[in-house]
């Protein structure tokens, strides 16, 4: 690990871009609390995407603090704007959707991910508390996962590593790793580097990353 600070990379907004730019146009996706929230406000009309939340919604645009509607929130609380045809219903339906395979991708915030993608997301040890929420769920149910996260810890450490040592929200779930350094993605062959961020070279990456990371292929940087 080097000794210095880590190289500055994309702010949470700019994360939650790039993770906006990777989801398929017409898809149905569910946004985990924290930093996946924001990837909403960066979606493209044109697109349809339809977010789901798993309180009981299909069909918002992202937060809105206007307007306050206290039966109109996401499963963080968040009060949300609704698009044209958008749907309410009952908690069990909302997880029948996310189990059943229905969820084409869910964003959620990452503690840890290993090199097999592996996910921790729920729990740090030395603090105590936490709760796994829908994360497990998602974690298995949508088809594809993006993680979406700080490349390190505010103490230094990186949050990519060969194995978590947090408690795990799921196992080889993870497909793609979008962080302020980095995208990366994750298969049953490990941890391949696709993008470094504005600045960021991939020396950088692999310095800051704590588990093996293929940089033979085309590592291109980010469109923003």
């Amino acid at each position: 690990m080097p000794a210095d600070n880590p190289p500055t990379g994309l702010s949470r907004e700019l994360i939650a871009l790039r993770v906006a730019r990777e989801l398929e146009p017409g898809s149905v996706v569910n946004l985990g609390i924290g930093l996946p929230t924001l990837v909403a406000g960066f979606v493209e009309p044109a697109d349809h995407i339809l977010f789901q939340a798993e309180n009981g919604i299909l069909g918002y645009s992202g937060v809105s603090e206007s307007d306050f509607d206290a039966d109109l929130i996401n499963a963080g609380g968040q009060p949300v704007a609704l698009v044209a045809g958008a749907s309410f219903f009952d908690t069990a339906d909302s997880f029948a959707m996310i189990r059943g395979g229905h969820i084409d991708a869910a964003v959620l915030g990452g503690l840890q991910v290993s090199a097999r993608g592996d996910l921790a997301n729920w729990y740090v040890p030395s603090r105590g508390g936490g709760s796994v929420g829908g994360a497990m769920d998602l974690a298995v149910g949508a088809r594809k996962l993006i993680v979406a996260m700080a490349h390190v810890t505010r103490d230094g450490e990186p949050r990519i590593v060969e194995v978590c040592d947090y408690p795990l929200t799921a196992r080889r779930c993870v497909d793609v790793v979008i962080t302020d350094l980095a995208v990366i993605d994750v298969s049953p062959s490990g941890l391949t580097l696709r993008e470094t961020a504005p600045g960021v070279s991939v020396n950088d990456v692999v310095a800051w990353t704590g588990a093996e990371l293929d940089t033979s292929g085309p590592v291109c940087e980010m469109p923003l």
